[in-house]
């Protein structure tokens, strides 16, 4: 008899890519020590205290870019975080009261911060389906949302879950052959089931004449099957600009988005997405509404189930009132508190690592986890990783020991890498936001445990999005906000940086 070894499928090799420059100062700080060190040299052929003079401030300025957090960022990121919070904090931008007796015109409840200038469009795909575009005006950026209903990973066989992964990977990088995309999130919500839908589902079906024993079976399940049941819905958001920053007709767009729906939606089923379709203006808007305010969840169902819809704008889709703090971001009947990924995990991993951070926890009102992905073209996909392989060559000739040994992993995993992208693969970017809700601001302390929890098995390092909760709750939404779009910063001289 033979023993039969059964062998779990892992996956991986993902990395962040290496900034040019000496150590941790990148390329600008590199520049600046390299010619501060110049300029210093020339002062020294005049005197020793001209050069002492001249080296002080340049160390000064360029100190602060050698020393980093776990996430990169340096000390010009840090305290630009903290003056913008102060900043917007005496200017009062971190409170928000809107409709009839607020003084924003229109008396409407339209959604704050990044989403204040947005506006919502809706067109029709080829097979007659209605589906809302966000249209971004400061950046001239469109957004198409997609609701999924995926299949779940129980009795599942391990191939069909790698075809899936495969499939996955595969739409991820036509994305970059997509004219015009920016980027694209992923987002799963979980929340308790308020048992709306099945009450609508099962009462209105039991016959009048029914018995009373039989009545009183499927009454109680209805009433029971609630409190140990939840809700999950999963939506992936597609933001495009014009190329070359031209201006066309909002019909044109329009059209133009939705030839583009099927080949979209086709993939997605293909990569387990399950029954995938647009969603409408009216659904779009009423998804943000119950974001900001999770009490209403209930009432949206049972009004959409009795009338087929709610008739809800996206002008009145905001909260009332909301207001920022250093580590929780308060709107109407929640209190939200949202971290931000710092590192991926490290080697291989499972297809299920992510399994425990989005299925629904009990204890909290509502939970986002928001995946962002940024398809990098061919071209600039292949300059980023001949720039890790050379950059891994050189730290796995130029260091010994222990360091030696991680040094010729990574050249093994750029090897890879490369071979992967010069065989037609695609590179992506991607980072993750969770956002979790609750009630009250005192149980944002238990929500802080419950997601150090959940973080604790699937190896990802996140930290807190203090003193801008109000940003990363905004990205958590399906509404299309890229961060790297929305810096005043270019995104190539931050990375510089």
């Amino acid at each position: 008899m033979s023993a039969e070894v059964i062998k779990t499928r892992t996956y991986g090799n993902w990395r962040r890519p290496r900034k040019a420059g000496l150590g941790s100062f990148g390329l600008v700080g590199t520049i600046g020590v390299f010619g501060g060190l110049i300029l210093v040299l020339f002062a020294s052929l005049i005197s020793i205290q001209a050069a002492l003079i001249l080296a002080v401030p340049i160390i000064v300025v360029v100190g602060p870019l050698a020393l980093r957090t776990q996430d990169g960022r340096n000390v010009y990121n840090v305290l630009a975080l903290r003056v913008g919070w102060l900043r917007r904090k005496s200017n009062r931008q971190h409170l928000y009261v809107s409709g009839p007796l607020s003084s924003r015109p229109g008396g409407r409840f339209r959604p704050p911060g990044m989403l204040s200038k947005v506006t919502m469009l809706e067109g029709r795909d080829p097979y007659d389906r209605r589906f809302g575009v966000l249209h971004h005006r400061y950046r001239n950026l469109y957004t198409v949302v997609l609701g999924c209903e995926p299949d779940g990973g129980s009795l599942v066989d391990t191939d069909q879950v790698d075809i899936w992964v495969a499939m996955w990977g595969d739409w991820l990088s036509r994305l970059a052959h997509e004219p015009g995309l920016r980027g694209c999130s992923l987002i799963v919500e979980t929340a308790p089931d308020p048992g709306t839908r099945l009450s609508t589902e099962v009462l209105t079906r039991i016959a009048p004449g029914a018995a009373p024993a039989a009545r009183a079976v499927m009454e109680e399940v209805v009433d029971r099957y609630p409190s140990a049941s939840s809700e999950m819905n999963t939506y992936i958001t597609l933001t495009y600009g014009l190329p070359g920053g031209g201006k066309r007709d909002k019909e044109e767009i329009l059209t133009d988005l939705s030839l583009r729906l099927h080949g979209l939606l086709t993939g997605l089923v293909g990569a387990g997405g399950g029954a995938a379709e647009p969603l409408s203006a009216e659904r779009i808007a009423e998804v943000v509404r119950v974001a900001y305010d999770p009490a209403v969840a209930a009432d949206v169902l049972d009004v959409r189930a009795q009338h087929g819809g709610t008739g809800l704008e996206w002008a009145d889709s905001g909260p009332a009132a909301s207001r920022e703090t250093v580590n929780a971001y308060h709107h109407d009947s929640g209190v939200s508190r949202s971290w931000l990924l710092t590192l991926a995990p490290r080697g291989t991993v499972r297809s299920s690592v992510l399994r425990n951070l989005l299925e629904p926890a009990p204890d909290l009102r509502r939970k986002r986890v928001a995946l962002l992905y940024r398809p990098l073209d061919p071209a600039t996909s292949a300059k980023i990783v001949e720039s890790d392989r050379r950059s891994s060559q050189f730290m796995a000739t130029s260091t010994r020991g222990m360091v030696r040994a991680r040094a010729a992993s990574e050249v093994a995993a750029a090897e890879q890498t490369a071979a992967e992208e010069a065989s037609g693969a695609g590179l992506v970017e991607f980072s993750m936001v969770v956002t979790v809700t609750v009630d009250s601001a005192a149980e944002v302390a238990d929500a802080n445990v419950t997601v150090r929890n959940l973080l604790g098995a699937t190896r990802i390092s996140m930290r807190a999005a203090d003193r801008m909760q109000a940003a990363a709750f905004t990205c958590a939404l399906p509404v299309g906000i890229l961060p790297w779009e929305q810096t005043m910063i270019p995104h190539e001289l931050q990375e510089a940086l």
